[in-house]
């Protein structure tokens, strides 16, 4: 059982109601509201101390460990809350499929007016969860960390980007648009103290690093 009942009261009302109540930042010319505002490099570099560091294990893993895209609201879920979110005048269809509309990928600065030419990244990738801490919990804690609105967890990016990312932490892979690295090491460091996720040494030193800069 992860210790955020304890710390932060996690609940999933709580991450659906931050979704009617965020207002987010987004380093690219199209976006309004996109991914929640991450902490201040400060407070990220303050939260990394804090981290345990330990070696990951990933023995049992499994994605359908993590029950992801639930139903939001009507018959809009996750992934389609998510790209309605990050894009700019994006129409849905009755089942709130997005038709139309235009998002910027933060990770590489490319611009799309395809829905289909989107992932939906979680920022912490579930298996980095589960190396990291994640095991441990019960699936209702799986499932709000896997739907998680009110976290810079979730955020629309082009979808081979997304792929090549795959389950790395930020040793491993960043960004190819530099002016997002900041944003995305404040978003990563925030997540996993919410969790109370550990780090790993490599993983540590990476965020240390860039947030040294930031």
């Amino acid at each position: 059982m992860p210790k955020i009942y304890a710390r932060r009261r996690l609940s999933l009302v709580a991450a659906f109601a931050g979704l009617i109540a965020m207002v987010g930042l987004f380093n690219g010319p199209t976006a309004s509201a996109a991914l929640p505002t991450p902490v201040s490099a400060a407070t990220a570099r303050t939260y990394l101390a804090s981290l345990t560091v330990a070696t990951e294990d990933r023995t049992g893993y499994d994605r359908d460990l993590f029950n992801h895209w639930i139903t939001i609201s009507g018959t809009c879920n996750t992934r389609e809350t998510v790209l309605k979110r990050d894009g700019t005048n994006v129409v849905t269809s009755s089942a709130c499929a997005a038709t139309s509309g235009s998002w910027y990928s933060v990770y590489d600065g490319a611009t799309w007016t395809a829905a289909s030419d989107l992932d939906i990244d979680h920022l912490v990738p579930l298996a980095e969860a589960w190396d990291s801490g994640a095991d441990s919990w019960s699936a209702s804690t799986r499932q709000a960390f896997a739907n998680d609105l009110t976290r810079p967890q979730l955020i629309a990016v082009t979808d081979n980007v997304n792929q090549s990312k795959s389950d790395q932490d930020p040793a491993e892979w960043m960004p190819s648009r530099t002016a997002y690295a900041c944003t995305y090491v404040r978003a990563w460091v925030q997540v996993k103290y919410y969790y109370d996720l550990s780090v790993d040494s490599a993983e540590k030193s990476k965020l240390t690093s860039v947030l040294s800069g930031c």
